[in-house]
């Protein structure tokens, strides 16, 4: 196919020529072959195809099995018990619920769910994507049946290994990244198992992932997926700085950089000295990157690490960061235009599910810096149309340097066909206009 008279995001003309969804060849005005397919664009924007630099893949495809418990649809503990009565057990017998807040019915614990649903097995997951709280008939089904709150932090592989496993629905993922241009994620929860990065693999050479994925975890030798930086998360109560020092040490040793999960101030603290001890190497990331304070920022450029950061965030919880965060500390709050003028490498990622699968949403909060509401938060952290784009244009192991349009080769193995994309035209309700 050819597509021609399109404009490229630099202002000049561009002719396109793809095979199997991936580009051949590029110019100012290719001609059209006999027998080939021609789109013209008349003037429409062609930009490279997007990459989301932090996403949950696993973690969506349940999502979209799952009840939805969060604010502002459900914002009080009367609509909590209302919809999770409503909900319907899935295939593997549990009501599983994501995305609640404290702000709606405070701390939840197993005694609290009982006296909502007490005989089907109910969980339900924290926004932070941190915690699932689980009710007695859960916590029996788990084999746990004496825990005393039924609180359970970060034991995700601890409920997967206890639970049913249920198949992932890639493909309904993969279309709904396709539609929003996106050719490339890098799946950011860490420590896969092996059968975890099976699934991903499968699914990528059926066709049914058609996504470049790049995975933040340990190379187990699965030649359809990247993997880049060593993913570790840090938690404020259990932060060690000579254990993580180590840990950045032997990743180096090993050739591999690192990628830290930090959300608090005393995190990202801990995370800057942890590299300034064992130093820094070329793809250190940190992320999502919640809070900054401004002394920090030199930091940031002294080493070199690129933050990958979610302005989503902005609009999907800014009314609740407003309620909850002293004023005095809301500029720190998912940065942009500060880092970006300080020289620190940033890209994008929507945090999918815990944040909205859309990046062109995440584009306009990180231009536009609204709550729901219309109020604004940090406005001079706003980036302009350009530079949101440019969250989502980078390569995936150099997130903050933006691709381009280029020929690529064709994939010539029959169990991966057309896996790789390699460009994406602008729909125009997917448009940034200028501020």
């Amino acid at each position: 196919m050819l597509i021609s008279n399109a404009r490229a995001i630099t202002g000049e003309t561009v002719s396109i020529r793809t095979e199997r969804d991936a580009i051949r060849e590029v110019g100012a005005c290719l001609e059209a072959q006999s027998g080939e397919d021609v789109v013209d664009l008349a003037g429409g924007t062609v930009i490279p195809g997007l990459h989301d630099h932090h996403v949950h893949l696993r973690a969506v495809a349940a999502a979209a099995d799952s009840v939805s418990v969060g604010p502002p649809a459900v914002a009080d503990a009367d609509a909590l018990r209302r919809v999770l009565r409503a909900a319907q057990p899935r295939q593997d017998g549990w009501i599983r619920a994501v995305g609640y807040h404290d702000s709606v019915a405070g701390d939840l614990d197993r005694h609290y769910l009982d006296d909502v649903i007490a005989t089907v097995p109910l969980r339900v997951q924290h926004r932070s994507g941190a915690m699932w709280i689980v009710n007695s008939a859960g916590l029996v089904e788990l084999g746990r049946p004496d825990h005393p709150t039924g609180r359970l932090f970060r034991e995700d592989a601890e409920i997967a290994a206890s639970t049913v496993p249920e198949p992932v629905d890639f493909a309904s993922v993969s279309a709904r990244l396709s539609a929003y241009g996106v050719v490339g994620v890098t799946e950011a929860t860490p420590d896969l198992t092996a059968t975890e990065l099976d699934s991903f693999e499968v699914a990528v050479r059926s066709g049914r992932l058609r996504q470049r994925v790049l995975v933040l975890s340990q190379d187990a030798g699965h030649g359809a997926l990247e993997f880049g930086p060593i993913k570790r998360i840090l938690d404020d109560d259990t932060l060690d700085l000579d254990a993580i020092t180590a840990w950045i040490r032997r990743c180096h040793g090993s050739g591999v950089a690192v990628a830290m999960h930090c959300v608090t101030v005393v995190q990202l603290v801990v995370a800057v000295a942890a590299l300034r001890t064992a130093g820094s190497a070329v793809g250190d990331r940190i992320e999502p990157f919640a809070m900054v304070p401004e002394e920090m920022i030199d930091d940031l450029v002294d080493l070199g690490v690129t933050v990958v950061t979610q302005p989503n965030f902005v609009a999907e919880r800014g009314e609740q960061y407003l309620q909850d965060i002293p004023a005095a500390d809301l500029p720190q709050l998912w940065r942009l235009a500060s880092l970006q003028r300080a020289g620190v490498a940033v890209a994008g990622g929507t945090d999918a599910p815990f944040g909205d699968l859309d990046p062109w949403a995440c584009m306009r909060a990180a231009r536009d810096r609204l709550c729901t509401s219309g109020a604004g938060l940090s406005l001079p952290e706003r980036v302009s149309a350009r530079a949101a784009l440019g969250l989502f244009l980078g390569e995936p192991l150099t997130p903050a340097r933006p691709g381009y349009l280029r020929p690529v080769r064709v994939p010539t193995s029959p169990c991966c066909p057309s896996r790789r994309p390699s460009f994406s035209v602008n729909c125009p309700q997917k448009r940034l206009p200028a501020p």
